[in-house]
């Protein structure tokens, strides 16, 4: 079993990914996480150096890599992730992979990323005042994306454990 999750900036994908591992006894990766290892620097550096196009490409590389994987894991994807390089159709086409969007409402995003908006380098630069501009527009553009996903969990009012421990019925 291959869990996938994904969904936009500060809905828990690599937090929850990290629970789920521990619930499910499965090894957990995080797609930012195993790039940064393979390119042997950060995603921002990534951006800077080298440009957005080649970081799609490299991305979907890296993730047609972990998907091709023989073994069970957990894995989180970057949030833009699911709408390039037909990377959602990828993920889906897979039978022993299961994808899962964790949806949150744009108030509780916004509220998490304003809290955590210096780690965020999309956002890091944003007035708070436009941070709900921003995110609204985004989700906007990504939803179509997120929502091919197999299985739709909100994650609203409900902490990262009971997101989890959630999905840990839905799977079994």
């Amino acid at each position: 079993m291959k869990i996938v999750l994904l969904g936009y900036m500060a809905s828990g994908k690599s937090s929850i990914g990290k629970k789920l591992s521990k619930l499910l006894s499965m090894s957990f990766l995080d797609l930012d996480d195993y790039i940064i290892e393979k390119e042997g620097m950060s995603i921002s550096e990534v951006f800077k150096q080298k440009g957005e196009i080649y970081f799609r490409l490299i991305e979907n590389k890296y993730l047609k890599e972990i998907l091709a994987k023989d073994e069970s894991f957990i894995l989180s994807l970057g949030g833009g992730t699911p709408c390039y390089a037909n990377n959602m159709d990828e993920i889906n086409r897979r039978e022993d992979v299961t994808s899962i969007y964790l949806q949150g409402s744009n108030s509780k995003l916004v509220e998490r990323l304003i809290k955590k908006k210096s780690k965020r380098p999309l956002i890091a630069s944003l007035d708070n005042s436009k941070i709900p501009e921003f995110v609204a527009k985004h989700l906007f553009e990504r939803r179509a994306f997120y929502e091919k996903a197999k299985v739709t969990i909100k994650i609203d009012n409900k902490s990262k454990k009971e997101v989890a421990e959630e999905l840990v019925k839905l799977l079994s």
